[in-house]
Order: structure tokens, then C-alpha cells, then sequence
């Protein structure tokens, strides 16, 4: 029998998933993540997986792995001392940005540093025009002495390249890699053009030094694990999570780190939209909220959607264009600072405010007992009566009650003359409207109703705050899947190993023909699948997505169009009309007499689904006979007041049974919050299917 293996590490826990792939048996695990050294806890929780499941290690075939290390390196400017080496007169490009304001009354607006500091950017004398040929050639000189004064006078541990036009014509970029290369064989090096190869030059810069800035210390990472994955035995294929809902083999991690900042997150909405299709529900919100941020997707016709750039490192609460951009193949995520962890203060305007700051798994929320101080989501929680101290991880970990009310009353309630109840509910009811105007907004932007729509909630905590979240948003239905606690790590199982490729080249529409069509994406084709062909995957077995990005000649930008399968001559006839479908889709008009241009040219090559993740069943041990575990006092909202509510053994209900709320609902990874009226149903797969109360007239 083969054996599978997914772990994800957030910024609290390291959650661990083992599939059996001949009968779909799944085991899992969950603990806390060690900050100081990532992979500590994955090698240390691997042998507990394996414990529980009676696998040993040496049956595994393959190990999927999600990480936020890369986003976390971006976001504490915690990366390599890294060079940049420019077309002369551009240098300033990366202070100079988009020249935009994101919020235009704010007389005191920041944006985040450049990862290159002024002192480390070097302008080369060269220059390629728009339309590739050289107006000055490159020095090689010129470029060595500029690699070995960075090296020598700064330390410099990664170089960025990106000169103007590279798109069109990379022979310079190429050439500055080979000359770095051949004098300082150590140093890490991005290209432009091989990052992503994008026209405007902002953008791609950005990402260039992104990709240069985390790549040795992601390089040192995927090192220390791999030696620490052979030393426990292990001899199967490793892979790495992307961004994008795909994997990709470690030498492509290591080559392209910028493509790992939504590593995790990913998965999760991956495993949501697979959920979705089994359910015959094909828009989704997924709600993913564990102990340091709360993060949603949207899943529409059974696809999450997806984009092809993100912010990191935002400065002005999680505005957008605050942050820095990179332009990589990403699912569509929006975070938001709410998690377990988020530590709660009170604002300039006497209100409370939960996160961006979390206290993570060092020191972790004060119930953690581990020394911290501040009050938490998670403390709040375990006040209100939602968590139970002594069932938390399964009862692996004892939570202090004690601590997390004087935190609380410290920190919120004496300085609001509230009592640390009052205290709590303001903080978790916070968090709830922080993570339904998030989704309002997200959902606004893509043009996207989700009031027929149904929610699933997964993460450490976000199956505590779902149903309230749903209501706010007159969401219907929330779907609770199994394992949702460690959904993530789950989602890792069922990803494909994948790649997307990016070739920018403007072309009037007129001028597109079978044969050119055809040509160009055969080559995408060709260098995407390369990334793949050490998986030992035939070229019969990848297939394949293609698509363009376009807009009416003379505007400033585009939109994607996806092109389907077919004869490419047959193509060319329908592409006019697919890009009026999508321009009216976003604007709600369109302009068929205007001349149409394609600008970007995309390919995304996948390899077949894994086996064994269309349906799994989980492996609890020796589950509980009694559905209903006993009562807890618990905060209800609707009442204004705590009241016993019965408590259920998740592994103890069976497909078919059905209850009303208020209730609670445990598992050893997380507990569901269901909201006075709220029906609950167990579906034929396990699933907790909760239909919110009022919820029927949204529909």
C-alpha cells in the first residue's frame, strides 16, 4: 500500500495528514509550530504521525509540503543581503513605484521599504529596446566590477537582475547570471526575465528582489529538511506547494521562492473547490482561520479564481497598495490579521481591535501557559465558553482559564469598565465583522453574490466563528468537512503537481493566426513542462491550460481571457468573442467595433490528481459511543447571556443525525460554534452540513 503525507506549517501549528492511498484511510496531527527553527517541528511530528497511523516511514512514497516561511521572510525583512543591478537611470524605479496613493487624505501614508536599500543598486550602461534589438550593448567589465564591489564592500548574498525591455530580449539578464556565476559561484541569482517575465517594470523588479531576497534562506531551509527527512528514513519524492494550488519539485522551489507565498493557505482552497464539486455546490466562500491570520477565497463554477499577483508586507491595515507586489501565478486570497493568536488591544477610538499582531506559538495566547501575556482571540474564546480547557489537541494540551481572564481583564476590560465576559464577546464578535466586511469587499471587487452561495470553514479557529460570520453575510449554508482542523495539510494531498508560465508579447488581434497561436504556445508548452520532467511524468500525462491577457488597444490594463481546447484555427475565430464575454462580465459592457490587442501569453501544464482524495475516511482511534459528550456553559448572543449547551462528539455522529442550536460540536483540532437555530446535518461523507438560522430567505 502507498502512503501519502501533507504538512503544512502556519505561524501556530504544524498541521500533519497520512492518506492511504488504496483505501482513502486518513490520520492526522497537529502541533505547535517552532518559530526559530521551522523545521523542528515537522521532523518532530512526522514520527507521532507515523505512530498513530502504524505506518513506517520508510512505506511513504511521497511528502507534500505547504510553508508561510517565504511570506514571513518578506514580511520581517528577515532575507538574504541582496544586490540589484539595473538599466542605467532606473535605479530610483523601486522607490518610485506606482506613484499612486492608497488612500488619498491621509497626510501621513507609508509604504513598505524596498527589499534592495538605495546603496546595494547598481546602474549598468546598457539598454535593449521595445522591440529587442540592442541600442547599447553590455559591458562585461563593467558588470564584474559592479557583482564583486556589491560582494566585497556590502556582503552581498543575492542578486536581482532586471533591466529594461529583458521580456522582449533576456540576452543581457542571461549574460549578468553567467558573469555572476563565474566570479562569485555561491551567489544566489534571479533574472527578470526568468522570474517573470511581465512588461512593466515595477512589478517585475519587485518580484525579482523578492525571489532573490528569501532564496538562500529558503534554499538553507528545504536543505535542513531534506537531510532531516533521509535521517527518519525517508526515500520518497518530496514536493513543495506553489502559490498557484499546484506543486513543484524542490529545485523549482528553490529557483523560484516567490512563487511559495501562499504555499499553505493555497491548499486549503484547493481541498474547498474539490469539496464543493463532490457537494454539487459549485460557489463557495472557503473561511480558513487558524492561530495567526483568517484568509478567504472564492470558489466560482468549482474553481477557486485565481490571479496573477498579490501584496505582501502591507503597512496600512491590510489596505491594498500598501503593500509589495508580486507578480506570480496566485489562488485569489484576501487575509485579514484575525486569528487565534491575534492579540487584542483597544484603540485610539476606544473600540476594540483584534490583530494584525499575533502572539503565534512563541509565546502563544496567555491559556497557552507558555508566557504570554496579552489577551488573544484564543483566550477569548476559552472564556465564552467555546473551547474546552481540557480538550484542546485532543486533551495533549491543558489550557489555563485563569490566565486567559486576566489577560483579557487587563488588557480590555479594566480599561473599558467591562467585565472580562463582556470583554471576550466584544473581541470574538470583532473578529467576526473583521472577517465578514473582508469578504464583502473581496467578493465586491470580483463581482461576485455569495447569498446563494454556501461557506466552508476550516482552520484551527475558524469553525468557531463560521456560523457567525455567515449570518453577518447572510451566507445559507456552512459546510464543516472532515478534518477541518487541519484542512490545509489535507488540501496538500489532493494537489497536482503543476506549473504556469508567463510570456509577455503585445500582438493586435488582427494579426493572430492558427499557425502563430499555435507556435507560441507549444513553446510554453515545451518550457513549462520541464519543470515537471523529473517527476518522471510522460508528456502524454500533463495537460494543459492556456491562456491570454487582453484589452482594448490604448488602455492601461488587461484582463484574462481563458481559451478552450480545440484546433487552434478554430480558436482564432472565437477568441473576439470570449474576450467580449469576460470585458462584459466585469463591466457589464462592451466595445466590438474597438481593436482588440493580446498583451500576456499564459500556459499551465498540470500532471493527473492524486489518488485517494475524492473521499477519505478518517481514522480517529476509538471513537465515543455518545453523540452528545454532556453541557458547557457557553456565551449565546442571541439570549445576551451563557447558557448550558450540549456539547457533541464529532466522531461520535453519524451520517443522518441532525440537531438545532445552540450547540457545540468538538473535535480534537478544533470546535464548531452553532448559533441559536442553526440546523446541523451529517451528510453521507461526514460533513457537518449547518443551514443558518434565517438563512433560507437569503437564498
Amino acid at each position: 500500500m502507498s502512503y501519502r503525507i501533507g504538512i503544512d506549517i502556519g505561524g501556530t501549528f504544524t498541521d500533519f495528514a497520512l492518506l492511504a492511498e488504496a483505501d482513502s484511510r486518513l490520520v492526522i496531527h497537529k502541533q505547535l509550530t517552532t518559530p526559530a527553527e521551522p523545521a523542528r517541528s515537522v521532523l518532530s511530528g512526522l514520527p507521532i504521525l507515523l505512530e498513530k497511523s502504524g505506518v513506517a516511514m520508510a512505506e511513504v512514497d511521497t511528502i507534500v509540503h505547504g510553508t508561510t516561511l517565504v511570506t514571513n521572510a518578506v514580511i520581517e525583512q528577515r532575507g538574504a543581503v541582496t544586490g540589484f543591478l539595473c538599466t542605467k537611470g532606473f535605479s530610483d524605479v523601486l522607490d518610485i513605484a506606482r506613484e499612486r496613493r492608497y488612500d488619498m487624505y491621509d497626510l501621513t501614508i507609508t509604504y513598505p521599504e524596498p527589499l534592495v536599500p538605495r546603496a546595494l543598486r547598481v546602474e549598468i550602461d546598457e539598454r535593449v529596446r521595445a522591440d529587442g534589438s540592442i541600442d547599447r550593448p553590455l559591458d562585461d567589465d563593467e558588470v564584474t566590477a559592479a557583482v564583486r564591489g556589491l560582494v566585497d564592500d556590502h556582503g552581498m548574498e543575492a542578486l536581482a537582475v532586471g533591466f529594461i525591455n529583458s521580456p522582449t530580449n533576456p540576452a543581457h539578464e542571461k549574460k549578468v547570471a553567467e558573469i555572476a556565476a563565474r566570479e562569485v559561484p555561491d551567489l544566489y541569482v534571479s533574472t527578470s526575465a526568468d522570474v517573470f517575465p511581465f512588461l512593466r517594470e515595477y512589478e517585475r523588479w519587485t518580484t525579482t528582489t523578492m525571489n532573490a531576497f528569501t532564496g538562500p534562506m529558503f534554499d538553507r531551509y528545504l536543505n535542513s529538511l531534506e537531510s532531516g527527512l533521509a535521517a527518519l528514513g525517508f526515500a520518497g519524492s518530496f514536493y513543495i506547494m506553489s502559490s498557484s494550488g499546484g506543486t513543484v519539485t524542490p529545485d523549482t522551489a528553490r529557483q523560484y521562492p516567490v512563487r511559495m507565498l501562499e504555499s499553505g493557505p493555497a491548499a486549503g482552497v484547493l481541498q474547498s473547490a474539490a469539496l464543493g464539486r463532490q457537494l454539487e455546490r459549485p460557489d463557495l466562500l472557503a473561511y480558513d482561520m487558524g492561530g495567526t491570520t483568517a484568509k478567504g477565497a472564492l470558489v466560482r463554477t468549482g474553481n477557486p479564481l485565481k490571479r496573477y499577483e498579490m501584496e505582501v508586507a502591507r503597512v496600512h491595515e491590510f489596505r491594498m497598495g500598501s503593500g509589495l507586489p508580486a507578480k506570480i501565478p496566485v489562488i485569489d486570497l484576501i487575509e485579514i490579521g484575525s486569528g487565534g493568536g491575534s492579540i487584542a488591544e483597544i484603540e485610539a477610538r476606544g473600540t476594540i481591535q483584534v490583530g494584525p499582531l499575533s502572539a503565534g506559538a512563541d509565546p502563544g495566547p496567555a491559556c497557552y501557559g507558555l508566557g504570554g501575556e496579552r489577551p488573544t482571540l484564543s483566550d477569548a474564546n476559552l472564556v465564552l465558553g467555546y473551547l474546552d480547557a481540557g480538550f484542546f489537541l485532543g486533551g495533549e494540551m491543558v489550557l489555563d482559564r485563569t490566565a486567559a481572564v486576566t489577560a483579557i481583564d487587563h488588557g480590555i476590560g479594566r480599561p473599558l469598565s467591562i467585565t472580562a465576559e463582556r470583554a471576550a464577546w466584544g473581541m470574538h464578535e470583532s473578529a467576526n465583522e473583521d472577517v465578514a466586511r473582508a469578504f464583502r469587499n473581496h467578493a465586491s471587487e470580483r463581482g461576485f453574490d455569495y447569498r446563494a452561495s454556501a461557506m466552508v470553514a476550516f482552520g484551527g479557529s475558524g469553525p468557531a466563528h463560521a456560523c457567525r460570520v455567515a449570518r453577518k453575510l447572510r451566507v445559507p449554508v456552512v459546510v464543516l468537512p472532515v478534518a477541518m482542523g487541519v484542512m490545509s495539510a489535507v488540501g496538500l494531498l489532493a494537489s497536482p503537481l503543476s506549473f504556469e508560465i508567463l510570456k509577455s508579447e503585445r500582438m493586435a488581434l488582427d494579426d493572430l493566426t492558427a499557425a502563430v497561436l499555435g507556435q507560441r504556445f507549444e513553446a510554453l508548452f515545451d518550457e513549462a513542462a520541464l519543470h515537471l520532467a523529473s517527476t518522471g511524468l510522460d508528456r502524454t500525462e500533463l495537460s494543459v491550460v492556456r491562456r491570454f491577457d487582453m484589452r482594448y488597444r490604448g488602455q492601461g490594463y488587461e484582463l484574462e481571457v481563458t481559451l478552450p481546447e480545440g484546433d487552434p484555427a478554430a480558436l482564432v475565430e472565437r477568441v473576439p468573442a470570449l474576450f467580449i464575454e469576460v470585458y462584459e462580465q466585469v463591466f457589464s459592457k462592451s466595445f466590438p467595433a474597438e481593436a482588440v490587442e493580446i498583451v500576456n501569453w499564459k500556459t499551465e501544464v498540470s500532471g493527473p490528481a492524486p489518488l485517494g482524495t475524492g473521499s477519505y475516511t478518517l481514522d480517529v482511534g476509538a471513537a465515543g459511543d455518545q453523540a452528545v459528550k454532556g453541557t458547557r456553559s457557553a456565551f449565546v448572543p442571541d439570549q445576551g447571556a451563557f447558557v448550558d449547551c450540549p456539547v457533541y462528539d464529532r466522531y461520535a455522529l453519524n451520517a443522518g443525525d441532525g440537531f438545532v442550536g445552540p450547540a457545540l460540536v468538538e473535535e480534537r483540532e478544533s470546535t464548531c460554534v452553532i448559533g441559536q437555530g442553526d440546523r446541523i446535518e451529517v451528510d453521507g461523507h461526514g460533513n457537518l452540513i449547518v443551514t443558518i438560522a434565517g438563512g433560507e430567505d437569503a437564498a
